[in-house]
């Protein structure tokens, strides 16, 4: 990864082939959206803009005057707000939509929200008329800082999360930091999981660099948000590039998802996704530490890092072999195993198949405990 003190952090980006590449750019508010668009699509194609209900009234009306200069005609959907309506039945409704409106394969589709729209629109782009174009603008920190960089689409089936999607790669994400300024405290700290995550896995001088400017990003100071955001972001290209559809190391990504994940569905997503990934990590670190790859001390500071962002350490896990049991319906399961991603040290994750039950049950037994602590 580039050393960002050297580097414009107004723009990076991703490298998808050998010949292929989108942009994400860091703006403050919406007014270059125009230009950006107009550069990658001359031909002023039909655009649809999907958000859900809470994104609508702050920015769907200034985003589609940004877009009316440089399409033939911009509409909007609206989905309703929630996890809970990130399911198929959803997407056939937009599927209707865009066919009811004469939407063509030139149509361009744009994900104006957190990572539920940017999953959905993405999906929906990959698979209408066998694949469009999209355009991210995320709205969120989660969405900023993880999301909607990657390509990965998809929808929740049957309450398992993400286990129907594809890999479709954006051709923009337009990142406006002020939309961070709209986000509730639980939101924010909620994208923050996915910061610190990516810090973890990838980069002890970030994770330094975090509780330095701890106080500075709780109080959404944008200069230092911007550089947050942007050095997350660059992790996740650096890893992207390495392995685009999850052949090996971008499994990395999944710190803390695991059990994250069978969290979130085993309190039917009452929780959001940062705080059951910040249990996910808290319960990865601890495996780590009794498996003695890292010691006590990097263990304790790992876990109160995510108090400091007000993020949940402890749930009342009241079925434990239940949350494992979903663990096993994952899709990060490879050939009847799980793959749990631990930590070597602060900054350096590795893939490990040999978590055993009893192993995530203690894991699990420590979160249930945890603030007594």
């Amino acid at each position: 990864m580039k050393e960002t003190e050297a580097v414009d952090m107004s723009r990076l980006t991703v490298k998808t082939g050998n010949k292929t590449s989108y942009d994400i750019v860091y703006k403050t508010s919406f007014e270059a959206l125009t230009a950006e668009v107009g550069e990658l699509y001359p031909d002023k194609p039909a655009i649809c803009v999907i958000t859900d209900s809470n994104v609508d009234p702050l920015y769907s009306e200034e985003v589609i005057k940004k877009l009316e200069p440089v399409s033939k005609s911009v509409i909007k959907y609206v989905i309703p707000a929630g996890e809970e309506n990130k399911n198929l039945d959803e997407i056939r409704k937009v599927y209707a939509y865009l066919i009811d409106n004469k939407m063509d394969r030139k149509t361009v589709l744009v994900a104006l929200g957190g990572g539920v729209i940017g999953d959905m629109t993405g999906f929906i782009a990959a698979t209408f008329l066998r694949g469009v174009d999209f355009i991210q603008i995320p709205t969120t920190l989660l969405a900023q800082a993880d999301s909607s960089i990657g390509g990965k689409t998809g929808v929740d089936f049957d309450g398992y999360k993400n286990m129907v999607g594809a890999f479709k790669m954006p051709s923009l994400v337009y990142t406006n930091l002020s939309t961070l300024s709209s986000l509730s405290g639980k939101q924010f700290c909620s994208g923050f999981a996915e910061v610190m995550k990516s810090a973890l896995l990838k980069d002890e001088k970030f994770y330094t660099w975090l509780i330095d400017n701890s106080y500075e990003i709780r109080d959404r100071d944008v200069d230092v948000l911007a550089e947050m955001v942007y050095r997350c972001d660059d992790i996740k290209r650096y890893i992207v590039e390495k392995d685009p559809f999850e052949k090996k190391e971008r499994a990395l990504l999944n710190l803390g998802h695991t059990l994250g994940h069978a969290i979130e569905k085993y309190y039917d997503f009452k929780f959001l996704h940062g705080e059951c990934v910040s249990l996910g990590c808290v319960a990865a670190a601890f495996i780590s530490w009794k498996k003695e790859f890292l010691s006590k001390e990097e263990f304790y500071e790992i876990r109160d890092m995510f108090v400091l962002f007000g993020l949940p350490i402890s749930m009342d896990l009241a079925d434990i072999p239940r949350i494992i049991e979903l663990t096993k319906n994952d899709k990060k399961m490879d050939s009847g195993h799980v793959k749990f991603i631990l930590l070597k040290k602060i900054g350096k994750a590795f893939i490990n198949e040999e978590v055993t039950d009893e192993e995530m049950s203690a894991a699990l037994d420590e979160l249930n405990f945890a603030e007594g602590d």
